[in-house]
Protein backbone atom coordinates (compact mmCIF):
# COMPACT_ATOMS: atom_id res chain seq x y z
CA UNK A 1 0.00 0.00 0.00
CA UNK A 2 1.44 3.42 -0.92
CA UNK A 3 2.22 5.70 2.00
CA UNK A 4 -0.39 8.28 0.93
CA UNK A 5 -3.10 5.59 0.89
CA UNK A 6 -2.03 4.37 4.33
CA UNK A 7 -2.20 7.91 5.68
CA UNK A 8 -5.67 8.39 4.21
CA UNK A 9 -6.80 5.14 5.78
CA UNK A 10 -5.38 6.20 9.14
CA UNK A 11 -7.05 9.61 8.95
CA UNK A 12 -10.42 8.05 8.14
CA UNK A 13 -10.44 6.42 11.58
CA UNK A 14 -9.62 9.67 13.37
CA UNK A 15 -12.56 11.37 15.09
CA UNK A 16 -13.73 14.40 13.17
CA UNK A 17 -13.77 17.75 14.88
CA UNK A 18 -17.27 18.67 16.03
CA UNK A 19 -16.66 22.31 15.03
CA UNK A 20 -19.71 23.82 13.33
CA UNK A 21 -18.16 27.19 12.53
CA UNK A 22 -20.41 28.85 15.12
CA UNK A 23 -17.70 29.99 17.49
CA UNK A 24 -19.56 31.78 20.27
CA UNK A 25 -18.71 31.17 23.90
CA UNK A 26 -21.67 30.63 26.19
CA UNK A 27 -20.30 32.25 29.32
CA UNK A 28 -22.90 30.63 31.59
CA UNK A 29 -22.25 27.12 30.34
CA UNK A 30 -18.53 27.57 29.73
CA UNK A 31 -18.47 26.07 26.25
CA UNK A 32 -18.94 27.00 22.62
CA UNK A 33 -22.57 27.29 21.51
CA UNK A 34 -21.73 25.66 18.19
CA UNK A 35 -19.73 22.55 19.12
CA UNK A 36 -20.29 22.47 22.91
CA UNK A 37 -16.57 22.06 23.63
CA UNK A 38 -14.81 24.10 26.30
CA UNK A 39 -12.08 26.50 25.26
CA UNK A 40 -9.49 24.09 26.69
CA UNK A 41 -10.93 21.22 24.65
CA UNK A 42 -10.93 23.30 21.49
CA UNK A 43 -7.36 24.46 22.02
CA UNK A 44 -6.10 20.95 22.79
CA UNK A 45 -8.07 19.08 20.09
CA UNK A 46 -5.21 18.61 17.62
CA UNK A 47 -2.84 17.40 20.33
CA UNK A 48 -5.32 14.96 21.91
CA UNK A 49 -5.10 11.26 21.31
CA UNK A 50 -7.98 9.69 19.42
CA UNK A 51 -9.25 8.23 22.69
CA UNK A 52 -9.21 11.67 24.30
CA UNK A 53 -11.07 13.13 21.32
CA UNK A 54 -13.68 10.38 21.54
CA UNK A 55 -14.09 11.06 25.27
CA UNK A 56 -14.82 14.71 24.50
CA UNK A 57 -17.25 13.73 21.74
CA UNK A 58 -19.14 11.50 24.17
CA UNK A 59 -19.76 14.50 26.47
CA UNK A 60 -21.29 16.71 23.77
CA UNK A 61 -24.83 15.26 23.54
CA UNK A 62 -25.40 15.82 27.27
CA UNK A 63 -24.11 19.37 26.94
CA UNK A 64 -26.48 20.02 24.04
CA UNK A 65 -29.40 18.82 26.17
CA UNK A 66 -28.27 20.93 29.12
CA UNK A 67 -28.13 24.03 26.90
Amino acid sequence: MPISAARSELRSSEPLSPCTGVCVLDENAGWCRGCRRTLDEIAAWRDMTQDEQRAVLQKLPARAIAA
